[in-house]
């Protein structure tokens, strides 16, 4: 998707991640966007305006007010800046300008210029900050209202922190920010529901440790699960895939993380809650792990060894149970017989809003195949039996009774 003559804003805020912005303003310059930067006053403790001015070909603008009086001054260009831009990308976005941006206060020009966006101009939010930042109620709740308020809040991903931790914190890389922008920009389909929506896709298998060299599994490959997320993406959502391990390339489009355990998945899946508009929980979660893991390698020696197992958290039941109006839950059942009642039950137990029930028989339906038999049944027990079709193909029908479920509520 080409970026050639776009007019992208760009706000930069004092957090560490500034210093990958130098090399996603000159992707956009390759592409050929018009690029115009916005800096905080901490941001520049972390990249100069030389620098970010010197790339973007454009003055970097900080403050309100102008430094001088003169007639060449746009002394009104907090509101002339949001007119001109095509769409408003703020990255990285930290704790304190997000509180700023949901409380409406405008007491600098990335915030001002902000709020005279005009109101069918994308607004690409990237938080990014130490993971229990992230994860506090007060920025979970921020991004909640930006969210529910128009903002597209592209959730960070995670991996080392410059606190030194490891966890949910880090701004997406250059290169997918510029895919998402272009996404944003053009391209993608508005008419569809999903266009703009933060989508939450689990797959594959979990692996739960009994050893360091065994573990628990089952034979899902992650194929409905990664057919769901492109599909997606494809209609203009902004998805994060959460995968247990699982040997597929990542869809175009789609911020994908990768887990091992369930634990591991949940607390992926939780750092997400408050931003998410539509989760799919496709993976195949174990039920249970072992209560404690043994390190190293257990030795063989008794004719009989005794597994110790613990419930492991129910993901798509502890969403629901959260989840508030504008958030839709969607779950998958998969039975080894016939039994439709067990997903109606399914449905019902956990509050989903839409439930994918399929039969495993291991040749056309099920695990590590390419196809599948679904029936869907939404929230209000409305039944819709599909043929057989390719996962892909299942998953474009299963998001088209999801877009259904958007109008209805709306």
């Amino acid at each position: 998707m080409s970026l050639k003559g776009k007019h992208i804003l760009l706000g930069i805020c004092g957090g560490i991640a500034a210093y990958k912005i130098p090399m996603l303003i000159r992707l956009l310059k390759k592409q050929e966007a018009c690029v115009r930067v916005v800096v905080t006053e901490a941001a520049t403790r972390f990249v100069t305006e030389l620098t970010l001015s010197t790339l973007s070909q454009e003055p970097v603008c900080k403050n309100i007010f102008p430094d001088s009086f003169s007639t060449e001054d746009d002394w009104t260009r907090h509101i002339s800046m949001g007119e001109w831009a095509d769409a408003y990308v703020i990255a990285p976005a930290t704790a304190n300008t997000i509180a700023k941006l949901a409380a409406g206060i405008c007491d600098n020009m990335l915030s001002a210029s902000f709020i005279t966006l005009r109101p069918n101009k994308p607004k690409l939010i990237f938080p990014a900050m130490d993971g229990e930042m992230f994860a506090s109620a007060s920025v979970q709740r921020n991004l909640s209202w930006l969210s529910q308020n128009g903002c597209v809040i592209i959730n960070p991903e995670s991996g080392d922190l410059a606190s030194g931790q490891c966890g949910t914190g880090r701004m997406p890389e250059p290169e997918t920010i510029v895919e998402m922008i272009a996404g944003a920009v053009g391209g993608k389909s508005r008419n569809s529901k999903l266009y703009g929506k933060s989508v939450v896709v689990t797959a594959g298998p979990t692996r739960e440790k009994i050893d360091d060299v065994r573990f628990i599994s089952n034979y899902s490959s992650g194929k409905m699960g990664f057919a769901l997320a492109s599909a997606a993406a494809a209609r203009g959502a902004w998805v994060t895939l959460i995968t247990g391990p699982a040997s597929l390339p990542t869809p175009d489009g789609v911020n994908r993380l990768d887990v091992e355990s369930a634990e591991e998945m949940n607390h992926e899946v939780k750092a997400r809650y408050a931003t998410c508009d539509i989760f799919i929980g496709a993976a195949a979660i174990a039920d249970y792990r072992p209560g404690k893991p043994v390190e190293g390698k257990i030795k063989k020696s008794n004719e009989t060894m005794e597994l110790s197992l613990v419930k492991n958290p129910d993901i798509l039941a502890g969403f629901s149970e959260q989840k508030k109006p504008h958030q839709l839950a969607v779950g998958f059942s998969l039975e080894t017989a016939g039994n439709l009642q067990n997903a109606r039950e399914k449905l019902e137990q956990k509050k989903l809003d839409l439930i994918a029930y399929n039969t495993f028989d291991g040749k056309t339906s099920g695990f590590e195949v390419d196809t599948n038999i679904l029936t869907l049944i939404d929230k209000n027990l409305a039944l819709r039996e599909l043929p057989l079709l390719s996962k892909r193909a299942a998953a474009e029908r299963t998001l088209d009774i999801i877009e259904e479920l958007i109008s209805s509520d709306k």
